[in-house]
């Protein structure tokens, strides 16, 4: 397949963004402003779904969606170059509808599967806090969430997985076959690439709460500058030096950042 958007280790694009897709990421970010100003935000909190006493399914339906929104106002704006790519190589595929939403529809589980992750990671993180009293403490978990992320930030695993997702016509020149089950591979392959590069950013969202917007716009922007924009490639050591001083300033002081351990706690 000839490389679509320009030459081998091109990152730019000259397909048109997809529309549609433009109006899902500004539609999940005038839910999650509007969840901000309205105080619903915290509704959607892990930590008020696993605590507050709702049904089971219910938290689990609510955080889903909450979750999706959550994964289009984040990721999705990243990983539009490589979406606009794919939707023009695959326009001459028989079925070019079926295999973008393949495509769209594999990227999604695999965050929705690190989401679940996560939603379980901290419900046996709460029930290990409830047995032993000396583990109920925010500042730890918040702190330890931000030192991890900070020193994943330096990782040659972080690094290998950045560079697929800079390169999108790499990406898809390499990889690209035609058929449903094919782009439904293909869109598993970028989604753990893409989680592999974002996962430890994604779970301190997690932590803080995946509706805090104080947190929500930076974090957007780190991560599509870093996969997107001129020199993001050389934003790891300093973004990870931010985060782990972040941690530091938690773990020495927590009261100095209400956003973290006030409203949206453990």
């Amino acid at each position: 397949m000839p490389a679509p958007g320009g030459g081998a280790r091109g990152r730019r694009w000259s397909a048109p963004l997809p529309p549609v897709l433009l109006a899902v990421v500004a539609a999940a970010w005038v839910i999650a402003i509007a969840a901000e100003l309205t105080g619903r935000a915290q509704w959607v909190h892990h930590h008020e779904l696993l605590a507050g006493g709702w049904p089971v399914w219910w938290s689990v339906g609510v955080f889903l969606v909450a979750w999706q929104i959550h994964v289009a106002a984040m990721m999705l704006p990243s990983t539009l170059p490589l979406v606009a790519l794919f939707r023009r190589a695959s326009a001459r595929q028989d079925h070019p509808r079926a295999a973008r939403a393949a495509f769209l529809g594999a990227y999604l589980a695999v965050w929705t599967v690190f989401g679940f992750a996560a939603l379980g990671g901290d419900a046996v993180l709460h029930a290990a806090a409830h047995r032993y009293p000396a583990l109920d403490q925010p500042q730890l978990i918040g702190a330890g969430v931000l030192l991890l992320a900070g020193l994943f930030q330096f990782s040659a695993l972080k690094d290998r997985c950045l560079q697929q997702c800079r390169h999108p016509a790499v990406f898809l020149t390499a990889h690209y076959r035609r058929g449903v089950g094919a782009a439904w591979r293909l869109g598993l392959r970028h989604g753990l690439f893409c989680l592999g590069c974002c996962w430890a950013l994604m779970l301190v969202m997690f932590a803080v709460g995946i509706a805090n917007l104080a947190w929500m716009a930076p974090f957007a922007l780190l991560m599509i500058w870093e996969k997107t924009g001129p020199g993001g490639d050389r934003g790891a050591v300093p973004i990870g030096i931010a985060l782990i001083g972040l941690g530091a300033l938690v773990m020495l002081d927590p009261a100095w950042m209400p956003d973290l351990i006030g409203r949206h706690a453990h």
